[in-house]
């Protein structure tokens, strides 16, 4: 199934069941009074985040989704039944966007919980039957209210995907490596550009039960704020995440300027944004298999001499990998604590 993150669909509400004139005729009750009943109200059209689904895929498919009516009211004040709710399933993650005439867009909700549900569309009220309208000066009303139309409503929805940590870089930085090495995801490895298409998502898990999640998202190009590349597609996953891991691969780096890459990455993630880029970070050199023990060692000496903190590895090769997630799993765990009040402690040291 492909990974789909917006889709747009019409959505629309029941309608009110009619309300019903009826009189009561029964064997000696010559002139039985009236005894319509109610129509039954329309079903609501529920949205409700989902832990089972990842793609908005299903959504491309079918357009149209409408709630069940409420039934008409019927003789002998039975009262039409009311239309079952329509609940629609959506990943977690996804904002549902009203889209009016003018293709104006009003945020509706951000489903960010499994299990949290939002009316989009109400039912319509059922009528109420003829035997609401007898009075001393009416006794034989004739007439009963029809019921009230549904809602019907366009509605967008976008999924940015919930995940702690977002593991960014330039396309073949070896992102697809890592995560298959820290976690059980099996990504698409290959050794050419933009092999990540989609996001991929890994889960760690502590010795003690604790989890996060680590998206590997696809490759970031010079322009990627403007639709470039992958563009907004990538950007607006990042928005979500704790903290993110900034990867670059050794081979591309350039001696002369080093840490281009993360300049180049940081200043699309400010364009975009600029609340992202003052998420926590860490910096990464991956493949450093391929780098000679000389040239490795001048690269170590040139980020102190910089005042970076930049963390060398080998996803192939497993170097580096283990105090890496070390890492990663105290950020989170900071991350965490502020998040309950707490302060958070100093980022990036072992």
């Amino acid at each position: 199934m492909r990974f789909v993150d917006e889709a747009t669909v019409t959505v629309r509400s029941g309608k009110g069941g009619q309300g019903c004139v009826s009189f009561r005729r029964e064997a000696h009750v010559p002139k039985g009074g009236p005894d319509g009943g109610d129509g039954g109200d329309g079903a609501d059209l529920i949205f409700r985040a989902s832990d089972t689904l990842l793609t908005l895929y299903d959504f491309r498919l079918k357009r149209v989704y409408e709630a069940r009516n409420g039934q008409p009211g019927m003789g002998s004040q039975c009262h039409g039944r009311n239309g079952e709710d329509l609940i629609i399933d959506v990943p977690v993650g996804t904002l549902l966007f009203e889209v009016d005439e003018d293709e104006n867009e009003t945020l509706l909700a951000d489903l960010t919980e499994t299990g949290q549900t939002v009316i989009v569309c109400h039912g319509g009220r059922g009528g109420m039957g003829n035997e609401h309208f007898k009075s001393a000066t009416m006794r034989t009303p004739r007439f009963a209210q029809p019921g009230e139309p549904g809602e019907e409503k366009r509605i967008r929805m976008e999924l940015k995907i919930l995940a702690d940590a977002g593991l960014l870089g330039l396309p073949s930085a070896g992102k697809s490596t890592f995560v298959s090495r820290i976690s059980a995801a099996r990504p698409k490895i290959a050794a050419y550009h933009f092999t990540t298409l989609t996001p991929n998502l890994g889960v760690l898990i502590s010795e003690t039960g604790e989890h996060f999640v680590v998206a590997d998202l696809p490759g970031l190009i010079e322009g990627a704020h403007e639709g470039l590349g992958l563009g907004f597609r990538f950007l607006k996953h990042v928005e979500r995440n704790r903290f993110l891991v900034h990867m670059l691969a050794a081979e591309e780096i350039n001696f002369d300027d080093p840490w281009a890459g993360y300049e180049l990455l940081n200043e699309e993630l400010v364009k975009y944004s600029p609340e992202l880029a003052d998420k926590p970070q860490l910096e990464v050199v991956n493949k450093i298999d391929v780098l000679t023990p000389e040239q490795l060692d001048a690269l170590k000496a040139r980020a102190i001499a910089d005042g970076r903190q930049v963390h060398f590895i080998s996803a192939l090769h497993g170097t580096g990998v283990d105090k890496l997630v070390r890492l990663m799993w105290k950020l989170y765990r900071e991350g965490e604590a502020q998040d309950k009040g707490g302060a958070p402690g100093q980022v990036g040291k072992d």
